[in-house]
C-alpha cells in the first residue's frame, strides 16, 4: 500500500502498473471502458436492427419457385444406362440462363418482349455430381414465380429437342447425300446386267460391282434409319415449380437477430476506435500508468455533482479518511510527513477541497495538523472555513528578514472540523512576486513544521500546468497528491506532471480521482445559503463570476512576476537586489 520515490512495482510488473496486470485484468479494463462510449454501441446496435428491418421487410416479398430437369444426350434407348459426365452440365446451365431461351419463355408466356427483364429473377444450378438442373424464379407474386419458373424449364427442354432434330436432320442429309451416288450407280450396274450374257466374266464383274454398291446403300440406310429412331427428348421434369407459401429468406425475426448482434460489433468497434484515438484518461488503471502512481482512493459522486461544503460528510468523509490512512502508513510520506495537494490544470476547487479533508482527517487521527494555502494568486480558504478563535504567532513568525504583512501571514489560525478536531491554517495572501514568496526562508520554516513529533503539513498549490507554484515547492514538501477528473484530463498531462514532479527532487504518492466535472462550481455560490457544520456560508467575493474577475485583477497585477513551469528553475536563483516587493529576502 505504501508507494516509494520509485516504487518497482509501478510500471514494472507490479499490479498497479500497466506492465503489472494480467491480460485477463488489462482485458477487463478495456471492456469497462469500452462500456462508457453506451452511445456509440446504442447507436451501432440501431443501425443493426435498421439493417436487419430493412432486409427484412425488402427481402420477405420475394417468392422463390423451384422447378428440377434431368439432363440427357438423344438416344435410341431411353432405358439404357448412360456413362457419367456425358453431359457438360457447365455448357447446359450458360445454354439455360442465355437469351435464347428466354426469348422462348418470354414467347410462351405472351411477353416477346420482355427476355432481358424475364432473366433478372432467374437462377440457375447444378448440384454436384448430378445431371441435374435447378431452376429457381424469384418474383413478388408465388403464382407468377411459379410460372415463369415453368416456362423456362420447357423452353429449355424445347431447345434442346430443336437442336438435336436440326442435328440429326443435317446428318440425314449428309448420309443422303453419301447415299444418292450409290443409288445411282446400282441402277447403271442394273442396266448393264440385262446385256451381258450370264456366265462371262464381264457379267460376274458387274454382279460383284453391284453386290459391293448395295452393301454399301444399305449400311447408309441404316444409320439413316438409327438417327432417325433416335430419342430427342432433351431431359424430364422431376420437380415442377408450384407456387410458394412463403416468402423466401431467413424472416423477419431472425434477421433482426442477426442486425442486433451485428450492430454490437459495430458498436464495439467504433467504441474501441474511439477509445484508441481519446487523449483523456478514462479509469483509474490509466491513471495508476500515466503517473506511475497508485490510485489512492476515488470520491464517490453526490447527489448534486459536487460537495457544498468544504468539510465533507457520509460517503465522501469516509473516503477522505481512507486516503489519509493510507498516506499516514505509507513509507515515503511517513519519514517527512509533508503533502503537497495539486490539480494537473484548471480550477483547483477540488484540490481546495481535499487538502482541507485531509488536514481534517489527519486532525482526528492525533496528528498536529497544518494546512498551509500555497494559493497565493486567488486565496479564499479564510473565508470559506469557520475559526474558532484568534490566532497565535507561530515560531516561524520571527524567521530571519519575515516582515509583518508579507506571507506566510503572522498568525496560524485555529480550524474547527467539528467532529473531527481543530487543525491550523496558514491562509493565503496576496503578494506581487509569487515564487519569491514561495521560496522564502519563512515559507521553508513554515513547512518544516512537520519535523515536529506527531505533526503533518498539508499544502495546497495551483495546478502543477498553470504555474510554477507547485513545482516551487515540491523540494520542500517532496510528497505530492494529484486530484483530478479522470473523464477531463489528458494522458500526456499527467505525464508532464510526472516529469516535473520527479524532475524537481519530488514524489508522487498517488493520486485521488473524482467525477464532478469542471462546470459545476458556477453554482455553489448559492447552494450555501444555510451554515453546515464545520463550514461557514460563502460570501458574495467567494461566487464564482467575482472570483473570475479577482483572478483576472490578479493576472493583471502579476504579470511581470510570474513564471510557469518551465521557468521553475530560475526561481531559486533570482538576485535579490533585482526585487523591491518588500518580500522576504533569504
Amino acid at each position: 500500500m505504501s508507494a516509494v520515490r520509485e516504487d518497482p512495482r509501478i510500471g514494472t510488473g507490479g499490479p498497479g502498473g500497466a506492465g503489472g496486470q494480467d491480460e485477463p485484468d488489462l482485458l477487463r479494463d478495456q471492456f469497462r471502458q469500452l462500456l462508457r462510449y453506451r452511445l456509440l454501441i446504442v447507436c451501432g446496435i440501431l443501425l443493426g436492427l435498421a439493417g436487419g428491418a430493412w432486409l427484412g421487410l425488402s427481402g420477405n416479398e420475394a417468392y422463390i419457385a423451384t422447378s428440377e430437369v434431368t439432363v440427357r444426350v438423344p438416344t435410341a434407348d431411353p432405358f439404357a444406362a448412360s456413362p457419367v459426365d456425358r453431359v457438360a452440365m457447365g455448357s447446359e446451365r450458360r445454354t439455360a440462363v442465355s437469351d435464347i431461351i428466354a426469348g422462348r419463355a418470354a414467347d410462351a408466356l405472351g411477353e416477346p418482349g420482355a427476355a432481358g427483364e424475364l432473366k433478372r429473377g432467374l437462377t440457375v444450378t447444378n448440384p454436384p455430381n448430378t445431371e441435374v438442373l435447378r431452376f429457381a424464379y424469384s418474383h413478388g407474386d408465388p403464382e407468377t414465380a411459379a410460372d415463369r419458373a415453368n416456362a423456362f424449364v420447357a423452353a429449355y427442354l424445347a431447345n434442346r429437342r430443336a437442336d438435336a432434330e436440326e442435328s440429326i436432320a443435317h446428318n440425314v442429309a449428309s448420309f443422303e447425300g453419301q447415299r444418292q451416288p450409290l443409288l445411282d450407280r446400282r441402277d447403271q450396274l442394273e442396266t448393264e446386267l440385262d446385256g451381258l450374257v450370264e456366265g462371262s466374266s464381264t457379267y460376274d464383274s458387274a454382279v460383284a460391282d453391284l453386290s459391293h454398291v448395295t452393301g454399301q446403300i444399305s449400311e447408309i440406310n441404316a444409320q439413316i434409319s438409327s438417327l432417325q429412331a433416335l430419342d430427342t427428348t432433351g431431359g424430364r421434369i422431376i420437380t415442377e415449380a408450384t407456387p410458394p407459401g412463403s416468402p423466401a429468406g431467413p424472416g423477419l425475426p431472425l434477421l433482426l437477430g442477426l442486425g442486433y448482434v451485428v450492430g454490437i460489433g459495430l458498436g464495439l468497434l467504433a467504441a474501441w476506435v474511439r477509445l484508441v484515438f481519446d487523449p483523456t484518461v478514462r479509469s483509474p488503471g490509466d491513471v495508476t500508468r500515466a503517473l506511475r502512481a497508485p490510485v489512492l482512493g476515488v470520491l464517490p459522486r453526490t447527489g448534486r455533482g459536487h460537495p457544498d461544503q468544504l468539510l465533507a460528510a457520509g460517503r465522501l468523509a469516509e473516503e477522505y479518511r481512507s486516503v489519509a490512512f493510507r498516506l499516514a502508513y505509507d513509507e515515503a510520506f511517513a519519514q517527512r510527513r509533508r503533502l503537497l495537494v495539486v490539480a494537473p490544470r484548471g480550477s483547483i476547487e477540488t484540490p481546495l477541497a481535499a487538502s482541507v479533508n485531509l488536514a481534517a482527517a489527519f486532525a482526528e487521527m492525533g496528528m498536529d495538523a497544518l494546512l498551509v494555502e500555497a494559493d497565493l494568486r486567488t486565496p479564499t480558504l479564510a473565508e470559506q472555513l469557520r475559526h474558532t478563535d484568534g490566532g497565535r504567532r507561530p515560531g516561524w513568525a520571527g524567521a530571519p528578514g519575515y516582515r509583518e504583512g508579507t506571507w506566510p501571514a503572522g498568525s496560524k489560525v485555529p480550524i474547527d472540523a467539528g467532529e473531527s478536531g481543530i487543525f491550523d491554517l496558514v491562509p493565503g495572501r496576496r503578494v506581487r512576486n509569487v515564487p519569491r514568496a514561495l521560496t522564502a526562508p519563512a515559507a521553508t520554516q513554515l513547512i518544516s513544521h512537520a519535523d515536529a513529533k506527531g505533526a503533518v503539513v498539508v499544502a495546497l498549490a495551483p495546478a502543477v500546468l498553470s504555474y510554477a507554484d507547485a513545482i516551487a515547492l515540491v523540494d520542500r514538501v517532496d510528497g505530492v497528491l494529484v486530484v483530478c477528473d479522470p473523464g477531463q484530463v489528458r494522458r500526456d498531462d499527467l505525464a508532464r506532471v510526472r516529469e516535473l514532479v520527479v524532475g524537481a527532487g519530488g514524489t508522487l504518492l498517488g493520486a485521488v480521482l473524482h467525477s464532478w466535472g469542471g462546470g459545476q462550481e458556477a453554482d455553489r455560490g448559492e447552494a450555501n445559503a444555510t451554515e453546515v457544520p464545520g463550514t461557514r456560508p460563502r460570501v458574495a467575493s467567494v461566487d464564482s463570476r467575482e472570483r473570475e474577475q479577482e483572478r483576472r485583477a490578479a493576472r493583471a497585477t502579476q504579470q511581470d512576476y510570474r513564471d510557469v513551469g518551465s521557468e521553475t528553475l530560475g526561481l531559486r536563483v533570482l538576485d535579490p537586489a533585482d526585487l523591491d516587493d518588500g518580500s522576504p529576502r533569504p
